[in-house]
């Protein structure tokens, strides 16, 4: 007789269909023979449309926020799984992601973004600088360098007055098709795709310092003569500009082997020494006359409860000071130290609602508007006094070596903020004394003496631990540590380390998941529990999670998810709905969950249970991350969120081939979808700016500048050879936007409105920043003259404009084609394909932009994507690395970057 467990009858099989790989044009994208998808020169493609091959991306859901029920049972695990503090997405957009390994992938987005500033610049990821319109004419585009906003040079016009022709050079033929370009009209045809391109080999290159400007960023006459040289040298003593220069690195990568899967507990150092910490400058009491008003009436504060009352006062204008949780804990706190130090002209402060701060917070802002106003000597006297004050912090001798420490200042005083709805915002952060603080020092090195009155609470010699002082702060009773900086050896080793750990479980993975599928069905409770887990943590990406106090925030992870934070539909759904790591909001829709994942959710969600109550019950994150180390040394959950980034990165960044004669920017966007793709599978989400959509209005506007400019290229080469529009007949039709008189014309108003408003607005922004910063009158003169002549400027364009609307040699200068011939027929051909390769390159930009306007790459570039991967792509594809790596992440991965293109995470 037979007798099968319950457990053991399966469930209705969930669809687990793949989606089809298409293009942004929603048409399908071809693979080659190996599987990779090409993406060749699209030459048989308008010359500013040559889109990138992309994916589908899942539709976004949404979901009803969950209460913040407390578990019963438990108590917090002592044994840290959170990630780095930057590990902090802001919003949360469903998207199917691909799981490295074994499972079944389902095709994620592959979406683009728009560079923050030139690709040629170092990029930088989160910057929200939308650049500003360019100037009609070249006078006005020397002075781009002043403005605040100056746009790149792919936003710059083409031609500029003052230039005049030079000896044509030689180029190939010009393309002979030309489509209609709207801004996602784009489309390739079956036939664009069938023959994948070969992969095109990065030409030999030297890593150097200075960045790389390439021809899109050059002048016109530059372009014409072949000359590659920079338009005119900087200004100064006729010396170019240089990145500062480096400190000589020391390469520890070239004589240490990894550490691997080798734990801690292992001699660090052999010396140390450094000079402790920097302590915050004491408090500096208000003027007599600056008081707090309490009903009304001036309060006489001594200076202990003062400051505290100041930290109130400071933000008395933002979100925290409305927030009742905040005043609250601030007032009870405040209260304690009036006890010790009440006010002296014997005021009772009993209510916060009758406490008056603004006294206060004016003198501090007009304290802040003063130091803006000081001169720049006086800032610059500032400044080196505090670099003089910091320099014996900053660095230490290590083994012999100077390295640079990282947080050397103790936090100073002030007010809790925390993150999201924590509890114990608007607590006072007291100020850490000597006392409170234990030194790391070498044996036999000379103890530092502290900085303010006071000894140190203890000095040990510790050569296991790279930690120089910690203190415990009062809010959470969290230790403070101060380490070596992002750029020491001992941190580049501890990261190589961290990603040579995610590589090797490369070695181990298929047996992990093969026994954890297995026991999804174990007849044991806890292993069933166990093994749902690491389903979620290795395809969800979901971090474990520890048990939080009543005193601490809300958030949870995989092993402390509580009934209240699933969801099963009937459909065979799982909605996961929950605050994770830094109170953000994690929420998705799953619709391919493993059948025998969904029963035992369904299972540990039985009948007689509270929403309060933890889904894992027999499951703690330390039992856990000891199960997985039995697998391999050193594994923990948090390695799986490393592995599967790195892994769907490279994966992704493999997938796409270039052409020869691909555009940087379109390698940029593959990157960028790349990278979008891991973050997305780590749930590193932001909200978009609030200046997003004006940014995009902005971008679009220039695009059709640009647009407007090779029309008038156009006519103007067709004034000159009429017979050239057989040749080039695809020039001769109107761009998509500007199809009539009529659209042309409307265009140019709205282009000079907007043009004359972003420059008044800008000039009076200016006007004020100089007068709080302490700008000369001279300075200011100069400024306004500038503004003034592109002012001028674009009146006498717009003018030029409106004259010439209706006349057949329409010129993009501004001028008859009667007047003035500047340029040959041969020039206007190369100007107009180099015109509409600019246009591509911003149309690119925009695209990518909008792809990730809800999307935080930076995170995973810090901590879950191995920096070999990006070098080998830039290696393989000849692109300088500074277009993803900003120079603080080449500082922290120095060791990453000389990675060759065969490289293999």
């Amino acid at each position: 007789m037979s007798t099968s467990s319950d457990d053991d009858t399966p469930l209705a099989a969930v669809s687990n269909g793949i989606n089809s790989q298409r293009t942004p044009n929603g048409q399908a994208a071809h693979r080659n023979a190996n599987g990779k998808r090409t993406l060749d020169d699209a030459s048989d493609l308008s010359e500013d449309e040559r889109p990138l091959a992309k994916r589908a991306k899942s539709t976004t859901t949404s979901a009803p926020g969950k209460s913040n029920g407390r578990p019963a049972g438990r108590g917090r695990n002592s044994e840290e799984t959170d990630d780095s503090d930057d590990d902090a997405p802001l919003a949360v957009m469903t998207t199917k992601v691909p799981m490295p390994g074994s499972h079944k992938a389902v095709v994620g987005a592959a979406s683009s973004r728009s560079a923050r500033k030139s690709v040629t610049k170092t990029y930088k990821e989160e910057s929200d600088d939308d650049g500003g319109l360019p100037p009609i004419s070249s006078k006005a585009s020397q002075d781009e360098e002043d403005d605040k906003d100056a746009s790149d040079s792919d936003d710059e016009p083409l031609v500029k007055k003052s230039t005049k022709p030079s000896k044509p050079r030689a180029r190939p033929a010009p393309k002979k098709r030309r489509k209609s370009e709207e801004s996602s009209d784009a489309s390739m045809s079956d036939t664009e795709t069938e023959k994948p391109a070969k992969k095109a080999k990065a030409p030999p290159k030297k890593r150097v310092k200075k960045e790389i400007k390439e021809e899109d960023d050059m002048d016109v006459d530059q372009v014409l003569s072949g000359n590659k040289k920079p338009a005119k040298e900087a200004k100064g003593k006729g010396k170019v500009k240089k990145e500062e220069e480096e400190e000589e690195v020391y390469k520890w990568w070239e004589n240490e082997a990894p550490e691997g899967i080798e734990g801690d507990g292992t001699k660090k150092w052999d010396s140390l020494s450094h000079a402790g910490v920097l302590f915050p400058p004491a408090y500096t009491p208000l003027p007599s006359t600056v008081k707090m008003l309490y009903d009304g009436k001036p309060v006489d504060l001594p200076p202990e409860s003062e400051e505290v009352a100041g930290f109130f006062a400071a933000m008395l204008d933002t979100e925290h000071a409305q927030n009742d949780v905040f005043r609250k804990n601030f007032f009870d706190d405040w209260k304690e130290v009036l006890k010790e130090f009440p006010p002296r002209n014997g005021i009772v402060i009993k209510s916060m609602d009758k406490c008056d701060f603004r006294p206060m917070a004016e003198y501090i802002e007009a304290e802040k508007a003063r130091i803006k106003r000081l001169s720049k000597a006086e800032k610059q006297e500032i400044k080196e006094k505090k670099q003089k004050e910091e320099a014996p912090y900053a660095t230490c001798m290590f083994n012999g070596r100077p390295e640079k420490v990282g947080n050397f200042r103790v936090e100073p005083p002030g007010l809790f903020r925390g993150r999201g709805e924590h509890p114990k915002k608007g607590c006072v952060k007291k100020r850490v004394r000597p006392e409170d603080i234990v030194i790391n020092i070498g044996e036999g090195e000379k103890v530092p003496v502290p900085g303010v009155p006071g000894k140190w609470k203890a000095v040990q010699h510790d050569n296991t631990v790279t930690w120089l002082a910690h203190w415990k702060e009062n809010i959470n009773g969290n230790c403070k540590y101060v380490f070596l900086a992002a750029t020491s050896s001992i941190k580049g080793k501890s990261d190589r380390d961290k990603f040579e750990r995610a590589r090797e479980l490369k070695n181990h993975i298929d047996r992990i998941r093969s026994d954890y599928q297995n026991d999804l069905k174990s007849k044991v409770t806890a292993d069933r529990q166990r093994a749902t887990a690491m389903y979620l943590i290795d395809k969800y990406a979901l971090r474990a999670g520890n048990e939080k106090g009543e005193d601490e925030a809300d958030t949870v992870g995989c092993c402390s998810l509580r009934l209240e934070h699933v969801t099963l539909d009937k459909s065979g759904v799982v909605i996961l709905d929950f605050l994770g790591k830094d109170s953000i909001r994690y929420y998705k829709e799953i619709d391919d969950i493993d059948p025998q994942v969904f029963k035992n959710l369904r299972i540990f969600k039985g009948s007689g249970k509270k929403d309060s109550d933890l889904l894992f019950d027999r499951v703690t994150t330390a039992g856990l991350n000891n199960h997985l180390r039995s697998y391999m040394k050193g594994l923990t959950a948090k390695v799986f969120r490393t592995y599967n980034a790195s892994t769907t990165f490279e994966k992704e960044l493999l997938s796409f081939e270039f052409g020869p004669n691909t555009l940087q920017q379109e390698k940029v966007n593959a990157y960028n979808a790349a990278n979008k793709t891991a973050a997305e599978l780590c749930n590193h989400q932001r909200a978009a700016s609030k200046n997003h959509a004006a940014g995009m209005a902005k971008m679009s506007l220039q695009i059709s500048y640009l647009k407007h400019q090779r029309m008038g290229m156009c006519r103007e080469l067709f004034h000159q050879e009429p017979k050239l529009k057989k040749k080039y007949p695809e020039w001769a039709e109107p761009e998509s936007d500007m199809e009539d008189d009529e659209a042309i014309a409307k265009f140019e108003d709205e282009y000079y409105a907007e043009k004359k408003k972003e420059l008044t607005e800008g000039w009076e922004r200016t006007k004020k920043t100089l007068g709080e910063t302490g700008g000369t009158a001279e300075d200011i003169q100069t400024r306004k003259e500038k503004v003034d002549k592109k002012l001028e400027e674009l009146e006498t364009d717009y003018k030029l404009w409106v004259k010439h609307r209706k006349k057949p040699g329409y010129s993009f200068r501004g001028k008859d084609a009667d007047e003035t011939k500047e340029y040959t027929p041969e020039q206007l051909v190369k100007m107009i394909e180099k015109q509409s390769d600019i246009i591509s390159k911003n149309k690119l930009k925009q695209s990518d932009k909008e792809s990730l306007k809800t999307i935080s790459l930076t995170t995973s570039k810090i901590n879950y994507l191995d920096p070999r991967i990006t070098a080998a792509y830039c290696d393989r594809h000849g692109l300088p690395i500074s277009l993803f790596f900003t120079k603080t992440l080449r500082n922290k991965f120095p060791w990453a970057m000389d990675t060759k293109e065969d490289w293999r995470f």
